[in-house]
């Protein structure tokens, strides 16, 4: 029988139950080594980036910027203390490197699919909503369904949907006079865009229109239920564990928002599956491209891959989820930002009237091509 006096045990038997448990804790130990190595290790890599103050050890630099004009500012102000990059802490293990230049960003956008970095963290809040489409896929599933959408970014597709951006925006600007003949002196930019871009989207995407802007919707204010929590989550640390999140009354809305997302990108598939044909296809595909009726879910459901096979509703789901999450969101902010600068230097302003003015000579701007 072995003794484990030598453990400082005395003489107790070896059970097997004993031994189970010392080869879990060397095992556990063992980890926990390799993961605070690895820590130091990528920490010791991370010294070349400068690094602005910290809140604590603990929060690192969570929380600093907050979805206002302040927060606008401190990133303006990051950009020009430390140049073209810094290093942000998420929580005390969770480093972001902040890219602030065109040249940086250039090589990460280049990088081969394979080895291109993605935010683990951030993406994995997503991945219950938006599954694994093009956004959060990597490797030879990101290469082989980026070359099947290939189709639906063709110019003579891209071009019929000009029309139905210019509808979108004419119905905001229509909103805005309206609000403002009531006696509105501020407008919530990003909340008015944000509904013009999902209003396009879903007509380009889904050929349905909701009439968001003006009347609620239930898909569209889930949508942006499902944008807001993901992005309060990101800023709550203790809220990254899975299963603390789904117990609380955030998780348990961010899981009917996901259903009613699901059931209505589910629904359009499966009613778009039967008004297929079932030979014919490619003039099908033509007829519909020809009328200007041809969408985003057409394009998925009669995409093949080079050995024919096609995408499953499954994958379809996930690549009309995420170009509703990522095509309105971006967007948005990209345009809220443009106009907030363009108030901010009217003389700049003023010129790119001028340029839009010059352009379309004597045309009406619904003619905008």
């Amino acid at each position: 029988m072995l003794s484990l006096s030598w453990l400082g045990l005395g003489q107790v038997a070896a059970s097997p139950w004993l031994l189970l448990l010392l080869v879990g804790v060397s095992w556990l130990l063992a980890r926990v080594l390799a993961w605070s190595y690895s820590f130091y290790d990528t920490c010791c890599r991370l010294r070349c980036f400068p690094q602005p103050p910290k809140r604590n050890w603990f929060w690192g630099h969570l929380g600093l910027i907050q979805s206002s004009e302040e927060g606008l500012l401190y990133t303006q102000n990051l950009a020009s203390t430390y140049g073209d990059v810094c290093c942000w802490w998420v929580g005390p293990w969770h480093a972001v490197i902040r890219i602030f230049h065109p040249t940086c960003i250039k090589p990460v956008l280049f990088a081969p699919a394979a080895i291109a970095p993605k935010d683990t963290v951030f993406y994995s809040f997503l991945k219950p909503w938006l599954g694994d489409g093009l956004l959060l896929s990597a490797g030879d599933k990101w290469s082989s369904h980026r070359r099947m959408l290939t189709p639906a970014f063709h110019f003579n597709i891209l071009k019929h949907y000009v029309k139905i951006f210019n509808d979108s925006v004419n119905v905001m600007h229509a909103k805005w006079k309206r609000l403002v003949s009531e006696g509105s002196t501020r407008l919530d930019m990003f909340e008015h865009i944000s509904l013009m871009t999902l209003d396009s989207l879903q007509k380009c995407v889904f050929s349905f229109d909701s009439n968001c802007q003006e009347k609620p919707s239930e898909y569209i204010a889930a949508i942006l239920e499902l944008s807001a929590l993901v992005a309060k989550r990101h800023q709550q640390i203790f809220m990254h564990m899975d299963f603390l999140y789904y117990l609380t009354p955030d998780g348990q809305r961010f899981r009917r928002a996901c259903r009613l997302v699901h059931n209505f990108t589910d629904a359009v598939i499966q009613e778009r599956r039967r008004t297929l044909p079932d030979e014919g296809v490619d003039d099908f595909l033509k007829a519909k491209a020809k009328a200007k009726t041809l969408d985003f879910i057409d394009v998925l459901l009669l995409t093949k891959d080079k050995d024919g096979k096609q995408l499953s509703d499954e994958d379809i789901r996930a690549e009309a989820d995420t170009f509703m999450f990522g095509g309105h969101d971006t967007t948005a902010s990209g345009l809220s930002w443009v106009l907030y600068n363009l108030a901010k230097h009217p003389e700049y302003q003023e010129r790119c009237r001028q340029r839009v003015q010059e352009l379309l000579r004597d045309r009406e701007p619904k003619e905008i091509e």
